[in-house]
């Protein structure tokens, strides 16, 4: 054989070895482009995405979609280089969503405590907007809570001392006069039992020392007899808030918010109906349009990037809290134009 052509036979060998591993070995980056689209108007699996119990409900239309992320690990290298040329995936160094020392398993019970953080708020914020009767109950109790062992997830908080409690900030400025170390009376109810007095000794709050501190997450819950579920299985994080909001609006008032409309969006949301920042906001326009959504709601701080990538025939439309999301749908049903982006 000649020199050429073992020079030529050489090449090709580290070709195909190089194409092997690149086909084989995982890439140190996740993919990111377009993940699943719900209707949160409508069902899952035969299950309701949003649904209320001992309130009145109306028929709703339309469609009001929330949107995600798409995350794609265990890419091998050739692969996540065909999925970036595609002009529709971003790579992102796997350590950024997936963590030095944090399990796969870890990641994804944050994504979910997340998002049931989201979809408290998401009630809250629809009952607050909606002003209808609210109860102040445990949410959830942080490791190492002095109320450990004495309140319990889904606690209604009545009182504490002889101060009423009927909102989350009532809780807290009723807490404002307690000091850390000194034991404090709360009146409990704990389901259908009648109602008790417990006691608990705050610690110090860990951002600030001289405030007490219960160690629970305080929520915002429909009255008694009263209940709204949103049921949405594997799906994490917290950019989901402010469509479950939109969505338990629109099925407790009068009317279809929409106007017959196919919206999608997405925000966060707080209890207080304001609407937050979210990543990935062109991967999910681009999914709204693909399925057929008309007009997408952005939060107020994504307005820029989102111009910048608005996919044809996609109407923004600007939100800072709910409040400006359901008079942006009412102003679009009279055929007005809600505020955009630019």
């Amino acid at each position: 054989m000649g020199v050429r052509s073992s020079t030529w036979v050489t090449a090709v060998l580290v070709l195909l070895a190089l194409t092997a591993v690149g086909t084989v070995v995982p890439a140190p980056v996740v993919a990111l482009g377009p993940g699943p689209t719900f209707d949160t108007l409508g069902e899952v699996e035969g299950t309701p995405v949003v649904s209320a119990e001992g309130l009145p409900t109306y028929p709703t239309t339309g469609h009001l979609n929330m949107t995600t992320v798409g995350v794609t690990d265990g890419i091998s290298t050739l692969r996540a280089l065909g999925m970036w040329a595609s002009g529709t995936y971003r790579l992102a160094p796997r350590w950024s969503l997936y963590p030095p020392g944090e399990s796969t398993e870890q990641v994804t019970q944050a994504n979910q405590q997340e998002f049931d953080g989201s979809i408290a708020n998401a009630e809250a914020a629809a009952l607050n907007h909606l002003h209808l009767p609210t109860r102040v109950t445990v949410g959830a109790l942080t490791d190492g809570s002095p109320s450990a062992g004495v309140l319990e997830p889904g606690d209604e908080i009545r009182a504490v001392g002889a101060t009423p409690v009927t909102s989350v900030q009532g809780l807290l400025d009723a807490m404002g006069a307690a000091r850390p170390g000194q034991p404090v009376t709360l009146t409990v109810r704990r389901g259908d039992a009648a109602p008790r007095q417990v006691t608990v000794t705050p610690a110090a709050h860990p951002d600030d020392p001289a405030r007490a501190f219960l160690g629970i997450t305080p929520a915002t819950s429909p009255a008694e007899g009263q209940k709204l579920t949103i049921s949405l299985g594997d799906v994490g994080g917290p950019s989901a808030g402010l469509m479950f909001s939109l969505a338990l609006v629109d099925k407790l008032t009068p009317g279809p918010l929409t106007g017959g409309r196919f919206v999608a969006g997405t925000g966060t949301i707080d209890a207080e109906g304001r609407v937050g920042p979210i990543s990935g906001i062109r991967f999910k326009m681009l999914k709204a349009r693909e399925v057929g959504a008309q007009t997408f709601l952005v939060p107020a701080a994504n307005c820029t990037e989102a111009a910048e990538d608005a996919p044809d025939g996609l109407q923004l439309v600007r939100v800072g809290t709910l409040d400006e999301a359901v008079g942006a749908l009412t102003t679009l049903d009279t055929g007005g134009t809600p505020a955009g982006c630019s």
